[in-house]
């Protein structure tokens, strides 16, 4: 009896053993570590991988913002960085721009103030609990990488915010002429909650208002948080505009952000999102065929009141009355530190 019980245990033993070997030589594989995994392997190495998130990646991480209006160069922008052989931006996540206009709109109300304080729900328990949701999605939605980036065009709508929350992260504001931002959003159907699509001057009119927000917020954060590059100057001296960005960003120069299209596609190169609007142009070289598109399809009775309509085309260095204006000598734009001088000074005048 006791032998047929060591029989069977020692088959049993065999029988396990050799499963176990099929297993293993039949190429089955443990399931792919996440992103997030794979960043705290790049970035952590052998450090205890059991903590959250937010205590491997503490609030000072230097963290890249592109945003700008729709249309205006900020995907561009980011293919261009995503060649960098340091920097991950990858496709915009939609949700950061949500989340940071819900937080937005619990600090404007005052009723919902009260709710939340008398919850103990303090602006330092929201405020920590939105850097970890944005820390997730940033760090979770790709590739590993030193620097990690996020293009959500309107996330710059809430830039000051932001600027508090990652006191080390750096801005990239993308202005573009208002016309052929507007033009490009109108002419490929590009829904924005709020513009009618069929009207260039209610376009027109809240793209310059849309603008001078997140243009006010990038000069009240400073020269050294944030920088706006003009689309035109972009396209038409790539490599003088993107030495000027890396050194802000404080990135070796790296000449792969030159050809972009030469990366789509490859590991640890740029990924597109197949439902971006802006998908089939960057997949091109970079070039200024969109330059001048929109002269001759914005009514006339709007180009004459253009200045008017659109104040910020001034502000940032467009002729308003030129169509188009010279983009290879542009007007140089209001200076973000005289601006913020006489900005200040009119709104607190001296007294009498």
């Amino acid at each position: 009896m006791r032998n047929t019980r060591s029989s069977l245990l020692l088959g049993c033993v065999l029988l396990c053993s050799a499963s176990l070997l099929y297993l293993g030589m039949s190429g089955i594989e443990c399931p792919p570590k996440s992103h997030r995994y794979r960043w705290m392997e790049l970035n952590l190495g052998s450090a205890n991988q059991s903590l959250s998130l937010t205590e491997h990646f503490p609030e000072d991480t230097p963290l890249i913002f592109i945003g700008g209006f729709p249309r205006s160069g900020t995907t561009l922008m980011r293919v261009m960085l995503d060649a960098h052989n340091a920097v991950r931006c990858g496709e915009e996540t939609r949700v950061i721009p949500r989340l940071l206009t819900m937080r937005a709109t619990w600090s404007r109300s005052v009723k919902e103030r009260i709710r939340l304080d008398e919850a103990g729900v303090t602006d330092q328990v929201l405020d920590s609990a939105v850097r970890a949701f944005l820390l997730e999605v940033i760090v979770g939605h790709g590739e590993p990488a030193p620097r990690l980036c996020n293009k959500d065009p309107f996330a710059l709508k809430s830039l000051s915010y932001l600027s508090h929350i990652f006191p080390k992260a750096k801005f990239v504001l993308m202005l573009r002429d208002g016309r052929a931002t507007v033009h490009s959003m109108i002419s490929r159907k590009v829904t924005i909650s709020g513009f009618d699509l069929n009207s260039y001057r209610d376009c027109l009119t809240k793209w310059s208002s849309a603008v001078e927000t997140m243009f006010g917020q990038c000069q009240a954060a400073g020269e050294a948080r944030c920088q706006p590059v003009h689309y035109e100057r972009l396209v038409l001296h790539p490599e003088e505009e993107m030495r000027k960005l890396l050194h802000f960003l404080e990135l070796q120069w790296d000449p792969s952000v030159l050809h972009h299209e030469e990366l789509i596609g490859k590991i640890g190169g740029v990924s597109l999102s197949k439902v971006e609007r802006s998908t089939d142009q960057v997949m091109k070289p970079v070039n200024t065929d969109a330059l001048s598109k929109w002269v001759g399809n914005i009514p006339s009775d709007v180009l004459n009141d253009m200045a008017e309509i659109a104040p910020m085309l001034a502000r940032l260095g467009y002729d308003p009355h030129a169509n188009p204006p010279d983009y290879t000598r542009p007007e140089p734009m209001v200076s973000l530190f005289n601006y913020s001088q006489s900005l200040k000074a009119s709104e607190n005048p001296h007294p009498s």
